[in-house]
């Protein structure tokens, strides 16, 4: 079992300072055909800088973090499931900022009582034109979730020790108009987590994996 507390804390802290699985753990998580744009860093020069959090906190049976559901919309990312986050403002200070200030408007988490261990590596998201930068953070508390009514549809709760133990499932998948890929995914209460948000996340296994 995975149990959240000082010794996780220094040992992640410690793991995110030193060089990162970067894109050997998101590749693996990529939809195929794989697209090399993400992976090129050739993303466009009109690329959005955009931040994630990953919120560890106390839950049953162990470590958890939420995730939310995005509502349904004319959009890249719609109905998909995705760590809180959003866009970096000019009136934030760095893309730290971003992360905390986006989960506290999306799912009500308190920066105050976030403390932020680092950062993983960068990825762009082609179909949004977004590098979004993924965020870490901590709270001993288990935070009230509460989602933002027009951006998120659902809140999960993604248990770490349940995650480490999944095995890989791919599936095929339709994106657009004669668009056909096959994807990777995690589940998380029965919600199918794929593309950018399977990338990190695969990365976020792996850094777990080497403080075991």
């Amino acid at each position: 079992m995975w149990e959240l507390n000082e010794e996780f804390q220094a040992r992640l802290s410690d793991r995110l300072k030193a060089p990162l699985p970067g894109v050997d753990a998101q590749i693996r998580m990529s939809p195929t055909p794989i697209n090399q744009e993400r992976f090129a860093f050739k993303e466009r020069p009109d690329a959005k800088a955009g931040a994630v959090l990953i919120l560890f906190h106390p839950g049953t049976g162990g470590i958890h973090f939420p995730l939310i559901q995005r509502p349904e919309y004319p959009g890249a990312h719609s109905g998909q499931v995705s760590f809180p986050g959003g866009k970096y403002e000019k009136s934030d200070r760095d893309l730290l900022h971003t992360a905390l200030r986006e989960a506290e408007e999306e799912v009500g988490a308190n920066p105050s009582e976030i403390t932020v261990l680092g950062t993983m590596s960068e990825l762009y998201i082609p179909a949004s034109n977004f590098k979004v930068l993924p965020v870490i953070g901590i709270s001993f508390s288990t935070p009230r979730f509460v989602p933002e009514e027009k951006e998120v549809a659902q809140i999960l709760s993604a248990d770490v020790g349940n995650l480490m133990k999944q095995e890989i499932a791919v599936k095929d998948m339709i994106v657009g108009p004669n668009i056909k890929i096959r994807s990777p995914f995690f589940t998380v209460e029965d919600k199918v987590v794929w593309g950018a948000t399977a990338m990190m996340l695969g990365e976020l296994l792996q850094i777990l994996e080497d403080i075991r």
